[in-house]
């Protein structure tokens, strides 16, 4: 089973719509590792480990995000899997 890791921003009307606490539960039902975050932009930022297949489902995910979310643009980086994360966590602040 190939591993990996893909960080994407979601950009349009994505937060005030649940997008993080969904992507969570997306993330969770796949059984996937990493990160959401809001950005200070209006962005919704994320980092997905896991099997490929599962990722890959994860980001198309991303493409349309809870109801109520209105995708814009959904940039994508895939980079290989680290394995650093035990869960998938909801952020909250700005770096």
């Amino acid at each position: 089973m190939e591993m990996c890791r893909a960080h994407v921003i979601i950009s349009g009307l994505v937060q005030g719509v649940f997008f993080r606490a969904s992507t969570r539960d997306k993330a969770l039902s796949l059984e996937l590792k990493g990160w959401v975050r809001n950005l200070p932009n209006g962005d919704v930022e994320a980092v997905f480990e896991g099997p490929l297949n599962k990722v890959k489902q994860a980001v198309q995910w991303c493409n349309y995000g809870p109801r109520g979310a209105r995708v814009k643009n959904v940039t994508e980086e895939w980079g290989e899997y680290k394995g650093e994360f035990n869960g998938f966590d909801v952020v909250h602040g700005y770096d």
